[in-house]
């Protein structure tokens, strides 16, 4: 989720659901050791509980790494050894990293020693690349990172092929394999094994929860975050835990308003907004409100405002 998940993206996410873990961006080592740290890693607090997403295949700087993120306060540190895309399989990390268990498992070993006590450290995988028989690199890798002291392995149950497919390619043509996840939590039951890929709302996160300990969403919670809204009750077992979607877009109007005041710009945040009111009467206008005036010198909250007017006054007469 790269250019996604940033810090607006996330405190927007954690306005509708109190309980689900958020991801940040990945974010290469190298970037944390020698960039703006603030920027790269600082967060809002109401965003806890969050994992910051590492990159890298490097186990003395990911440690480095690690080190500088524990003054932040992350909940989780991830590392990833699934993301397919080009710029990052150039700094020879992310998916490609499935051909190297070993040097995988040496940075989770490093990354653990470097991190606080009780600091979790966990890796996110494909179930294989290319050529590979999953049955095998799957399982290689979880024996390798568990050795290792990972707290968690979360699984995008597809293969990524670095040849031949695009990032795009990559998050829909390869075929699901749902019950090798399974089947490795069956293996590894003390262990937090997590599945990814796919899944595109909450009843069918409770169905994989039957077999394995957490679901992780990626492109569905975005293009349609309102599916969070019932995240905290269905998953958590919170009863009487609801948000109001008015309340929420006025909480958001209020920190476009902050953001604004410091520099920032109003669609650094709406853009995360568009499809908060997916499937919903006057979702088309709410969409298109969002993206044509916040874009204009001078916007505001009051964009949020205003759209929230026009989107109430249609759920008001289709009602």
């Amino acid at each position: 989720m790269m250019d996604w998940t940033d810090r607006h993206c996330r405190y927007f996410h954690r306005q509708l659901t109190r309980r689900a873990l958020l991801y940040t961006e990945m974010v290469v080592a190298d970037a944390v050791i020698h960039g703006v740290r603030e920027r790269l890693l600082g967060y809002d607090a109401a965003e806890h509980p969050v994992a910051l997403q590492l990159g890298g295949s490097d186990p003395e700087k990911l440690a480095e790494a690690v080190r500088i993120a524990a003054g932040f306060g992350y909940d989780e540190i991830n590392l990833n050894v699934g993301c397919p895309s080009d710029r990052v399989q150039s700094g020879t990390f992310g998916a490609c990293l499935m051909l190297q268990p070993a040097l995988v498992a040496r940075c989770v070993e490093a990354m653990k020693e470097a991190a606080p006590a009780g600091q979790q450290v966990t890796v996110k995988c494909r179930i294989g690349v290319d050529e590979q028989d999953p049955e095998t690199s799957l399982f290689d890798l979880a024996r390798q990172v568990a050795d290792a002291g990972t707290d968690a392995i979360w699984v995008h149950a597809r293969k990524a092929w670095l040849e031949g497919l695009s990032p795009k390619e990559n998050r829909d043509i390869p075929p699901l394999d749902y019950n090798l996840v399974y089947r490795l939590k069956a293996d590894y039951p003390s262990l937090f094994i997590g599945i990814n890929g796919g899944i595109q709302d909450l009843n069918q996160a409770i169905e994989h929860l039957r077999h394995v300990d957490g679901v992780m969403l990626g492109r569905a919670a975005y293009h349609n975050p309102g599916l969070l809204i019932d995240a905290d009750t269905a998953i958590y077992g919170e009863a009487g835990a609801s948000v109001d979607l008015h309340c929420v877009v006025l909480t958001m109007a209020d920190y476009i308003d902050r953001h604004v005041a410091k520099g920032g710009k109003a669609n650094h945040v709406t853009r995360h907004m568009v499809g908060l009111f997916h499937g919903m009467p006057g979702a088309r206008g709410w969409r298109q409100h969002l993206s044509t005036q916040a874009v204009l010198p001078g916007a505001d909250g009051q964009v949020l405002r205003d759209a929230l007017e026009k989107i109430t006054a249609v759920q008001r007469a289709a009602a």
